[in-house]
């Protein structure tokens, strides 16, 4: 076989140097990514592998653990405790309920008047543009012994708790919901927008009314919509902070202490970064296998 002339060969060459130039643009962005993005990453792999400390022999000498904070973690009660209840937080806020109630009130919307649209859109996308502090003092004082809830349960002749000590995961999961649910609303709005009425009107005239339209017609027709929206919420739920702190603080004792909460106090109340940093990793591997769940539905669904 004849080896390619050098014109060949230049010719071969041109279209690699011309990506190059093109990609010159993107050389500042690509390296801000590296710095402050995949940089913290490999310091954090680095660190949960380590005794790193903000006090004490880990602040002096850092060394080499392996997976010893991995097995402190998975054998302590109470981060266990903590994954259970981020699972059982996640699943009530998040894909029951930001879930559920996003796509009833954008169903709600779309038949309604105009006065009702811009009523709901208004109250609901109002919770969500509130900073989380406010919103988790707005919703603690509504939970709080002499609250909103037990006034209006007293008027009906209900007995009233104490919310945020009986149930304090419930109360910060409907916190999360109210403040929440504007997200999954708009999501669901755009992607009703996109279905023809055609089609619902047809499948109406042929006896598929009520729920049976939206279970067999609707709800097929936006299902990427709902795995989109399922998968962004459920990560923004996994990482929720402030607001269960600012209502709770994890408490009473640990029954509201999610593993953001854990690891911001063994990190940073206990001083423990090495093993903060490894509860961290966990949480992004929690993270990661809901992605996946929920890649693997759009993939299904695109096939």
């Amino acid at each position: 076989m004849p080896a390619p002339s050098s014109r060949e060969a230049g010719r071969g060459g041109r279209p690699r140097a011309a990506k190059l130039v093109r990609m010159t643009p993107l050389t500042p962005a690509i390296a801000l990514m590296l710095v402050f993005l995949a940089g913290p990453i490999i310091y954090c792999l680095y660190a949960a592998f380590t005794n790193m400390a903000l006090t004490g022999t880990g602040a002096n000498e850092v060394k080499f653990v392996g997976l010893e904070n991995f097995r402190k973690a998975f054998g302590s009660g109470a981060f266990t405790n903590a994954i259970w209840l981020t699972l059982v937080f996640t699943l009530i806020s998040a894909i029951i309920g930001q879930n559920t109630l996003g796509l009833g009130l954008a169903l709600l919307m779309r038949r309604s008047t105009k006065i009702v649209r811009n009523f709901v859109g208004t109250a609901v996308i109002g919770a969500w543009v509130l900073p989380e502090v406010v919103a988790a003092y707005l919703l603690s004082a509504f939970f709080n012994e002499e609250g909103t809830l037990n006034v209006m349960l007293h008027k009906v002749g209900l007995p009233g708790q104490d919310w945020l000590y009986a149930a304090p995961i419930i109360a910060v999961s409907l916190a999360n919901i109210w403040r929440g649910t504007a997200f999954s609303m708009l999501v669901y709005s755009a992607a009703l927008s996109e279905v023809p009425k055609e089609i619902e009107e047809s499948a109406e005239m042929d006896g598929a009314a009520g729920i049976r339209r939206l279970l067999f017609v609707t709800l097929p027709m936006i299902s990427r919509a709902v795995m989109t929206n399922l998968m962004l919420i459920t990560l923004q739920t996994l990482s929720v902070f402030g607001l269960i702190y600012a209502m709770t603080r994890g408490g009473p004792g640990t029954k509201s202490q999610t593993l953001p909460l854990y690891m911001y106090e063994q990190a940073f109340s206990f001083s423990q970064i090495g093993y903060g940093t490894a509860i961290a990793l966990v949480m992004l591997a929690i993270g990661a296998v809901f992605s996946l769940i929920y890649l693997r539905g759009l993939n299904s669904e695109a096939a």
